[in-house]
């Protein structure tokens, strides 16, 4: 019996290890179903893991490579992903709105053997100044891509080399004052982020799986149905209008939802199947006052929980929790803390940084990839720190309060302020930008860009959108585009985004949403 302070059994946590067991015990146990409507059991899964390991092993991929998978949701990328396992090496996928610098940067700090991308993105990597010089293989729709039709025949090929502590993933999160991070992700850390709240269900579960999976908060959905023998329904993204038929399909049982989701199926129009769908759990992320609407409504249990790639779900709540933007109490096997910028604790109802550290070895983040400073820097004095203000009230309960990092959140993506004032410092009408978050109608944050134009030059709002519409993730590109003839700084030159961000968005701003710009995720073609 594995305590919260030993490291599991590698049969518990290596993934393809997991996958192996489930599929000799229950074979046609459904594990993963897809949005076009195929399936894979655990069996499927099994032969679909050996036959991606023969085709990555045929391409050179040994134990301790890197494989970055660029692809959509669906049965590719989890080819990609357990057949590098499989055979020792690291999986890292790449968010498929990259492009440009933010590309480039991702591709070179990983410096992959391989890189398996869908035939839409693969030209992006002809556009970034640095092309990267592992092999590139192309995976079109409609096309066998490379997976052999039958694994190589090899039985050392079942024998996965990986031990629990070994690295199964770097999964990119924006940076703050920098460029984005990879976090390198052990077997035993990814095991430990689900197993809080996979505690609670059973292997007859299936979650919706909306996110894509170069987020950390899908690849845990899939670890967690490892973890119990239990399924998922992977589909690529989420739509009000189309959920309640996803979930009449899929019969789907439990799902995370974050941001704007709950709040848009609770202002929806009532569906006839709402009530007597198969959803009986859901993960609001942030807990609003629509929480409770949402569990009234459609007659499911609601839960929160506090998580971020690096962690392992310190705080979570049990169910229905009342407390309006509560993220719960410390699991069992956390410590948390609320401390000032000295690390020393801060007194009850104070807000500081959540800082973290867990009992057992390999649970949390195993560093940030070729960042020894920055990871120095969020591991000091033997605890993890955030970069997350919190609070903490005299029953326990904790509450995010902002972020202490200039790192963004819109529509579930985190956004790096840094990398978006790079691209917009390399339009040439541009003098100085600063990019801050402000309100947003829908919950989470929405970008404002304020900007100094050249000596003497104007910026045209619109024709900067198209530009870095053309260079940057859509998720990225600013909402609102406001221009002084100087930033405001402190006397040592920097500029003070606390003031921009406490004047917001104000009559002189421009809206490219009022101009009638909605800039949305590529929508790729399946295999």
């Amino acid at each position: 019996m594995t305590s919260e302070h030993d490291i599991p059994d590698p049969d518990e946590c290596v993934f393809p290890r997991l996958l192996r067991r489930h599929a000799l015990a229950t074979p046609d146990a459904p594990f993963v179903l897809f949005a076009d409507g195929s399936s894979w059991s655990y069996a499927d899964a099994w032969q679909e893991t050996l036959r991606a390991a023969s085709g990555l092993r045929a391409l050179g991929v040994r134990r301790g490579d890197r494989v970055m998978a660029w692809l959509p949701n669906g049965p590719d990328i989890l080819r990609t992903w357990f057949g590098a396992n499989q055979l020792g090496a690291v999986f890292s996928p790449i968010n498929t709105a990259f492009r440009g610098r933010v590309l480039e940067h991702v591709v070179g700090k990983t410096d992959p053997h391989l890189i398996v991308a869908h035939a839409d993105l693969v030209g992006r990597l002809d556009g970034i100044a640095s092309p990267p010089a592992a092999q590139v293989v192309t995976i079109a729709p409609g096309e066998p891509g490379p997976w052999p039709a039958e694994p190589d025949g090899d039985e050392a090929l079942a024998e996965c080399p990986a031990e629990p502590w070994d690295p199964y993933a770097i999964i990119y999160t924006s940076g703050t004052t920098g460029p984005s991070k990879g976090v390198v992700s052990s077997y035993v850390h990814g095991w430990a982020s689900v197993m809080p709240t996979a505690r609670m269900f059973d292997a007859s579960a299936r979650s919706l799986t909306s996110l894509p999976l170069f987020h950390a908060g899908a690849t845990l959905d899939v670890i967690a149905a490892l973890a119990l023998g239990s399924s998922l329904a992977l589909v690529d993204g989420f739509d009000t209008a189309s959920f309640w038929d996803v979930v009449e399909r899929s019969q789907a049982t439990v799902c995370t939802l974050l941001g704007v989701m709950l709040s848009f199926l609770v202002k929806a129009p009532p569906d006839e199947r709402e009530r007597g769908a198969s959803l009986k759990a859901v993960f609001a992320v942030p807990l609003t006052e629509d929480a409770a609407v949402f569990a009234e409504r459609f007659g499911c249990d609601v839960y929160t929980a506090f998580n971020m790639t690096e962690v392992s779900t310190p705080l979570l709540t049990g169910s229905n929790p009342t407390a309006l933007g509560t993220c719960g109490r410390p699991r069992e096997g956390v410590e948390v803390r609320v401390v000032d910028e000295h690390d020393q604790e801060v007194a009850t109802g104070e807000v500081g940084e959540l800082i973290v550290r867990a009992d057992m070895p390999w649970s949390m983040n195993s560093g940030y990839w070729r960042e020894p400073e920055a990871t120095a820097r969020a591991w000091r004095n033997g605890w993890f720190h955030t970069g997350d203000a919190f609070h903490v009230d005299a029953d326990g309960d904790y509450y995010f309060v902002d972020r202490v990092k200039d790192a963004i959140r819109r529509r579930g993506e985190n956004i790096s302020s840094f990398e978006v004032e790079a691209e917009i410092l390399s339009h040439p009408a541009v003098r100085e930008a600063a990019v801050v978050a402000v309100s947003s109608e829908h919950s989470e944050d929405d970008v404002l860009a304020v900007l100094a134009p050249q000596a003497g030059g104007q910026i045209d709002p619109l024709q900067l959108i198209e530009y870095l519409a053309a260079r940057m993730p859509h998720f990225m590109v600013p909402r609102y585009v406001r221009v002084l003839d100087e930033l405001p700084k402190t006397l040592t030159n920097k500029v003070q985004k606390q003031e921009l961000r406490a004047a917001g968005v104000t009559d002189d701003t421009w809206d490219r949403e009022a101009a009638g710009i909605r800039l949305r995720r590529e929508r790729l073609g399946q295999a």
